[in-house]
C-alpha cells in the first residue's frame, strides 16, 4: 500500500465517507501512473472521469493534499530518475516521461529532487 492510499484510508475514516467519490480519485490516480508520460491536463482527466474538472481538482485536493498535476509531475520525476539511473541522456528522458521542453523538465527536477539531472545521473552512476 502507497502513501496515497494510506492517505485514503486515514481521511476516509475521519470524514463523512463517499464511496463515488474515493471511486473517482482512485480511477484518477491510476489513469495518470498508467498515462503519465502522454500529454494529460485537468481537462483530459474531467473528460476521462465523467466529472467537471473543477469538481475533480477539488475531489482529488480533498483526498491526496495536492492537485493531480502535482501527482502528475511527482509520477513523471520518479520516472525520470529510474531512466537516468539506466543511463538514458537526460533530453530523451524527458520527452520519455512526458515533458515537452528540457529546460522546464530540468528546472522541476532541480526544484524536487534537489540537484539538476545530469547531477542525479552522475551520482546514481557512480553509487553503482
Amino acid at each position: 500500500m502507497n502513501f496515497y492510499q494510506q492517505e485514503i484510508n486515514r481521511i476516509s475514516k475521519i470524514c463523512y465517507k463517499n464511496e463515488e467519490q474515493i471511486k473517482t480519485v482512485i480511477r484518477t490516480r491510476r489513469f495518470i501512473e498508467n498515462n503519465f508520460e502522454q500529454e494529460l491536463n485537468l481537462d483530459v482527466l474531467s473528460d476521462v472521469q465523467f466529472k467537471s474538472k473543477f469538481h475533480l481538482l477539488r475531489l482529488f485536493k480533498k483526498y491526496y493534499g495536492i492537485t493531480p498535476m502535482q501527482y502528475l509531475i511527482d509520477q513523471r520525476i520518479e520516472k525520470s530518475k529510474e531512466h537516468l539511473r539506466n543511463g538514458m541522456p537526460v533530453t530523451e528522458t524527458c520527452f520519455a516521461v512526458g515533458f515537452e521542453s528540457p529546460s522546464s523538465f530540468s528546472t522541476l527536477f532541480k526544484n524536487k529532487i534537489g540537484i539538476a539531472p545530469v547531477e542525479f545521473q552522475k551520482r546514481a552512476i557512480f553509487a553503482k
